[in-house]
């Protein structure tokens, strides 16, 4: 079985776009030429994304402040339990262009570093620790709030295998239970007919890739699945205390 290399640190320009199912079946017919199936093409993904009771890192993310930080633990295990292997992640942007720095470990070890600041021998990646201890000084408390998983289909370029593409759907969002093992199960985050194409490249956008886009008059748009999670449990929360 081919053992797959695991990239830590990630630098790339990352856009998305919200496009219902005959939207993408075309773009997926123009693209067919330019682009393959990635060696792991069809994947679930489960999240937590960590923040405090008063969910100040997504605030701070959805008013651009800082870095717009999102610190998540993923794993693409589809029935996850305390000894999957999970990722711990520190997402951040910079004058559009997002930075990823990750490392490997499992649920027990990255809850108990960022809840009580206990670090076994697999939260070992000195970048990721810096990153991880600048958050926790700025936002006390931090702590499971949130779980998004969904489905995803990955693609890469033919040429140029630093072009990928990748669709996601089925999002489901949830703000209680914040357990990877409790499974997969919350609210739709967008309707059944929508999907996010994210497109992510080290550069400009090839040629073919920018005219295809262009044919559709596509726009990026920026969507956050976290920050449209709180966003939405936000406004849910506040209806139930007025009713």
């Amino acid at each position: 079985m081919k053992q797959k290399q695991i990239q830590t640190n990630f630098q790339r320009i990352e856009t998305k776009y919200i496009l219902d199912r005959a939207m993408l079946a075309r773009l997926e017919a123009d693209m067919r030429p330019y682009l393959t199936a990635d060696d792991y093409a069809t994947s679930t993904i489960s999240n937590v994304y960590f923040d405090n009771d008063e969910f100040q890192m997504i605030q701070d993310s959805i008013a651009r402040k800082g870095g717009r930080e999102k610190m998540r633990m993923r794993t693409y295990a589809e029935q996850p339990n305390d000894d999957s292997q999970v990722f711990l992640e520190i997402k951040k942007k910079r004058d559009e262009v997002g930075f990823k720095y990750r490392l490997v470990s499992n649920p027990l070890s990255v809850t108990n570093y960022i809840v009580n600041g206990v670090a076994d021998h697999t939260i070992s990646d000195d970048r990721v620790k810096a990153e991880v201890e600048q958050l926790q000084e700025r936002y006390i408390d931090l702590k499971p709030k949130m779980v998004i998983s969904y489905d995803r289909y990955s693609m890469r370029g033919l040429e140029d295998k630093k072009v990928r593409v990748t669709v996601d759907s089925n999002i489901r969002y949830r703000d209680y239970d914040a357990d990877l093992a409790s499974g997969r199960y919350g609210l739709p985050l967008l309707d059944d007919d929508k999907v996010i194409m994210e497109i992510k490249v080290p550069g400009q956008y090839p040629q073919w890739l920018a005219g295809i886009l262009n044919k559709y008059g596509l726009e990026d748009q920026s969507f956050s699945k976290y920050g449209n999670a709180y966003l939405k449990t936000k406004e849910r929360l506040t209806q139930t205390v007025k009713a």
